[in-house]
């Protein structure tokens, strides 16, 4: 069988959210190369579903209509306007914008969206430049090598063998990167990863008209959260997350636990009383930021979950991942510019993908070092709270909304 060959300067490895994006912005550059995934798209992608504002930034950076048309007309994607907690002690918050300040054509956009990662990220791909960017979906690399300053790639599709050849490589297939397993960096920092599981239902009782993404923190089980994000039809994203520390300490399957919640415990019970399930609870690992995995070097750059850049505090990645790519592609556009892909072109990369993620990762060190009843006592106190209440709908949730709708994402190298 003959063996399918390609020599780039370029290639992505990974075609989700983070490859897809630096795939994007270098098209937008004018800079060939080549992106491969093992999958073939739409595909779904085990995830909480939330989109949030990193998320409508960078897609403003692409275009503007992608969130006005796209997100916003279609019935593939729930809007939502904010955020119910509820809390240990039973209470429920519910977090909305104030609708009378900040700037009036702001005013009626979305916090987040929810869809399935089967519907965006096949988004995503399809907004690749085929121009700029050789794609080859349903290709898994199984093996890398390097000599000379080149990658060699080898691996398979439905049609044989593939062997690609390039000089910077980008690492953009997730947690269980076979960049990082050849970079020998396929290890987990429990103290800066959690599991998680998630399940499809339909039924759920008692979401809010406005569709608020809902989390909920037991209290028998502190240090974890347990989400309910709406989706279009009738469906709901149910998950339930733990951080890996914990889950080690007190021997806990996040799996059992989260069965039980939903069968036992007095708030979630009622609610999924009368609900369906879609398909069996399936898990994952999510690799956090604050850890700082080294994600550049000679040759090689990581993005997305391969560079370990979830948000501790929220578990969110696609928006993080996706400032990865755009973050990225900068960088290799002046590498290209200078014909030089060696480490130090990239030597600023690791402080940008993180720059924004600081105050989280604080915050989760400090999570990580008190009891859980301090732990439980603090959500109830804060977020109950009701000048905290009236700080982020009046201030922080608008922010957050310009920002996202007229701040360009700015890069230092």
């Amino acid at each position: 069988m003959e063996t399918l060959k390609r020599v780039t300067e370029i290639c992505i490895i990974g075609a989700g959210p983070a490859g897809a994006t630096t795939s994007i912005f270098l098209g937008k550059l004018g800079i060939p190369h080549t992106i491969v995934d093992a999958s073939l798209f739409p595909r779904d992608k085990i995830c909480g579903d939330g989109l949030d504002l990193n998320v409508v930034r960078v897609l403003n950076h692409i275009d503007p209509a992608i969130v006005q048309h796209e997100l916003t007309q279609q019935h593939n994607y729930t809007p939502s306007e904010g955020m119910r907690f509820i809390l240990p002690n039973g209470r429920q918050v519910d977090m909305m914008r104030n609708g009378s300040t900040g700037d009036a054509p702001l005013r009626k956009q979305p916090i987040f969206f929810v869809s399935k990662r089967s519907t965006f990220d096949n988004l995503l791909v399809n907004k690749i430049d085929h121009d700029f960017a050789d794609v080859h979906l349903g290709t898994r690399i199984e093996k890398i090598e390097r000599a000379n300053g080149t990658w060699t790639l080898h691996g398979r599709n439905a049609d044989g063998p593939v062997e690609i050849q390039a000089r910077l490589l980008i690492g953009a297939d997730g947690d269980h990167s076979v960049v990082l397993r050849h970079l020998g960096e396929r290890k987990i920092d429990r103290n800066n990863y959690a599991g998680a599981v998630r399940q499809y239902w339909s039924g759920v009782e008692g979401l809010h008209k406005d569709n608020l993404i809902e989390v909920y923190f037991p209290k028998r089980l502190p240090l974890s959260y347990f989400w309910i994000f709406p989706l279009p039809n009738g469906e709901a994203n149910v998950g339930y997350g733990m951080a890996s520390s914990y889950i080690a300490k007190n021997n806990i399957n996040v799996r059992k636990a989260f069965t039980e919640l939903i069968q036992t415990d007095p708030y979630l019970a009622k609610r999924f009383k009368n609900a369906v399930a879609n398909e069996t609870v399936k898990g994952w690992g999510v690799p956090m930021s604050g850890g700082r995995r080294k994600a550049h070097g000679d040759g090689w750059l990581l993005v997305g979950d391969a560079a370990s850049i979830v948000c501790p505090t929220s578990g969110e990645g696609i928006g993080s991942g996706m400032i990865s790519g755009y973050t990225a592609a900068k960088f290799i556009n002046r590498a290209v510019e200078k014909k030089d892909f060696s480490a130090g072109m990239f030597a600023n990369y690791d402080r940008e993908i993180h720059k924004r993620l600081g105050l989280e990762e604080k915050i989760f060190r400090l999570v990580n070092t008190i009891p859980g009843w301090a732990f439980t006592t603090g959500l109830n106190m804060v977020l109950s709270n009701p000048f905290f209440k009236k700080w982020l709908a009046d201030k922080e949730m608008q922010k957050w909304v310009n920002t996202a709708y007229n701040k360009k994402l700015v890069v230092n190298f």
